[in-house]
C-alpha cells in the first residue's frame, strides 16, 4: 500500500541524504537474488534509520531481523567509536550474503551475526542496549519488547518497524489474520505500557520510536 504517491515517494527520496555506494550495491543484488525484496528497508527508511542512529550515537545496537543486511549498515552510521551491533535471524541461507556486506563496511569487527531463534539468543547478550530495531516475525513482537525492555538503558530507543501492515491495521479483522492481530495489540501496548513513551510515525509501512522512560 502506498499511503503517500508514488511521485511523492520519490521526491522525499530525492530530497534525503544519497545512500552510500556500498548500499546501493547491496540494494541491487537484494532485488536480483533473494526473494522479497521489498523486505529490504530501502533508500529513504535507510537514512531514517542512520539519522536517528546518529542522533543516540549508541555503545551498543541490537536489531531483531537481519534479512540482507540493509538497516544494520545504515544503524551502523551512528555506532559509538568502539560500538557494537548484535543483528538476529533465523534464515541461515541469507548469514554469507549479510557477511560479505558486513565484511566489506567499515564496521566488519563491530557487526555480530547471530543465526537462529532471537528468543532463545537475546537473554544470552549481556549488554545494556542503547538502541534495538525490531524487524522480524510479527507474532513475536510483542514477546520481543517485553524481552529486551529490561536489557536497555533509560533513554534507550526501540524502533519497530511494518507496524501499520499495509493499512490492515484500520481495516476489519480477519480472525485468521495473526499477524493484524498481534500488531494491533502490539500498537496499543506501546501507547500504554509506562516504561515507555512513543510516536507511531507513517514512515513506509509504519515505524513506530519508544523511548526507554523507566
Amino acid at each position: 500500500m502506498h499511503f503517500i504517491s508514488e511521485e511523492l515517494e520519490n521526491y522525499v527520496a530525492n530530497h534525503s541524504q544519497d545512500e552510500p555506494e556500498l548500499l546501493t550495491k547491496l540494494n541491487r543484488e537484494t532485488y536480483q537474488k533473494v526473494l522479497q525484496p521489498r523486505m529490504l528497508s530501502g533508500h529513504f527508511q535507510g537514512r531514517v534509520l542512520s539519522m536517528l542512529a546518529k542522533i543516540i550515537h549508541p555503545e551498543h545496537i541490537l536489531e531483531i531481523g537481519t534479512y540482507t543486511g540493509y538497516a544494520t549498515l545504515c544503524m551502523a552510521e551512528g555506532l559509538a567509536q568502539n560500538g557494537t551491533i548484535d543483528t538476529i535471524d533465523i534464515n541461515e541461507e541469507l548469514a554469507e550474503f549479510q557477511k560479505k556486506y558486513f565484511d566489506a563496511s567499515e564496521w566488519k569487527n563491530q557487526i555480530f551475526q547471530h543465526i537462529g531463534n532471537a528468543l532463545e539468543i537475546i537473554p544470552t547478550l549481556n549488554k545494556k542496549f542503547d538502541l534495538v530495531f525490531i524487524d522480524a516475525d510479527k507474532e513475536n513482537y510483542i514477546h520481543y519488547f517485553h524481552l529486551i525492555v529490561p536489557m536497555m538503558r533509560k533513554g534507550g530507543i526501540i524502533l519497530s518497524d511494518n507496524v501499520l501492515w499495509s493499512g490492515k491495521v484500520i481495516e476489519t479483522l480477519d480472525p485468521k489474520d495473526t499477524s493484524t492481530k498481534v500488531l494491533l495489540e502490539y500498537n496499543a501496548l506501546l501507547k500504554n505500557d509506562p516504561r515507555v513513551e512513543t510516536v507511531l510515525l507513517p514512515i513506509r509501512d509504519g515505524l513506530t520510536v519508544s523511548r526507554i522512560i523507566n
